[in-house]
């Protein structure tokens, strides 16, 4: 018996040796319903058991960039997956993630990796502007962002709050394109002409595709759940003859002094592959591949058809702390 007991003792300590040196710890902001099938499908095709912790939607990215900042004298994640292009962006400016260059990504445009290694992208969304088909024609669609301040809109326009996730994104691209003062006008008029703010670009789409308003500003994921919930909503690019659209694509970034660095290479290299570029477009996400020879569904749209805002996402992460007071005074916080 004593024997017995002493080798199902040393059995449950070398599983639990050969289980601590084969996990990788990852934090994403990606949708949970997008980002959790791609996870299972790495820790399948590798063997190591992935722990994953995702954002909330009403935080989205935020919360888990101040856990990962709170944790930068004792890193807990391997890897951070993140759904827009500026938080990793932010944590390679505070000396928080480590240099990798993946050899996975050596054909996605350089636009997306940075010469460092310290963040790199795939799969993009945009943000778009979605109207209900019910209450709005295609006659009278809003062509450009800056339509949503006229009259005609008045009350019928929702935005997520601009503090988080890539809502905050598409407004500090907005003031660097347009300048500080012309984007405070043309929040400042949106506001008077009744925008109504809600939590989440979930919330968005849920709005107009329940007709409780025409029109929504929101991203090109979740305005293809909608369309593939038979809602009657249809999506516009905005500006495609002025200043573009925003393209955000996922950045991932390994993080340094992880507990586990290279089952955090290996992933960052999985992630970084056509093969999940390829599931993401063929997702209800739809996202839109970097690289320009993934097959896609005929109706996801590849970037290069698409104008894209000329910005940085450097500039972006800088510009983000500049606007936080304006922002939040502006939401009503």
């Amino acid at each position: 018996m004593k024997i017995v007991l002493i080798a199902c003792l040393t059995i449950s300590m070398l599983t639990k040796v050969c289980f601590a040196g084969n996990e990788v710890i990852v934090y994403t902001s990606e949708d949970k319903i997008f980002s959790e099938p791609v996870l299972q499908a790495f820790g399948k095709k590798t063997g190591i058991k992935v722990r994953a912790i995702f954002d909330t939607e009403e935080t989205k990215s935020t919360g888990l960039i101040n856990r990962l900042i709170a944790e930068k004298d004792n890193p807990q994640a391997d890897v951070f997956w993140s759904g827009d292009p500026v938080r990793p962006v932010l944590l390679a400016i505070k000396g928080l993630t480590a240099p990798y260059v993946s050899r996975t990504a050596s054909d996605i445009p350089k636009d997306y990796r940075d010469p460092e290694g310290h963040w790199t992208g795939f799969s993009a969304r945009a943000r778009i502007i979605l109207y209900n088909t019910n209450l709005v024609n295609m006659d009278e669609r809003p062509l450009s962002l800056f339509d949503l301040s006229k009259p005609q809109w008045r009350g019928q326009v929702a935005i997520a709050n601009p503090l988080f996730g890539t809502t905050s994104i598409h407004m500090a691209a907005l003031f660097i394109t347009l300048g500080d003062e012309k984007a405070k006008q043309f929040l400042n008029d949106l506001k008077a002409n009744g925008v109504k703010i809600v939590s989440s670009n979930g919330e968005v789409k849920r709005l107009v595709a329940r007709g409780e308003v025409k029109v929504g500003i929101t991203d090109t994921d979740d305005a293809n759940v909608a369309i593939q919930e038979g809602s009657p909503v249809k999506v516009m690019f905005p500006d495609q003859t002025g200043i573009g659209t925003l393209i955000m694509p996922n950045m991932v970034c390994l993080m340094k002094g992880s507990p586990n660095p290279e089952n955090g290479k290996k992933l960052v290299d999985y992630l970084l592959s056509a093969e999940v570029e390829k599931s993401l477009a063929w997702a209800a996400c739809a996202q839109m591949p970097l690289r320009y020879d993934v097959r896609t569904p005929a109706d996801v749209l590849t970037i290069d058809a698409i104008k894209g805002m000329d910005i940085h996402y450097h500039d972006i992460a800088r510009k983000l702390d500049e606007i936080g007071g304006f922002l939040k005074q502006w939401a009503g916080y």
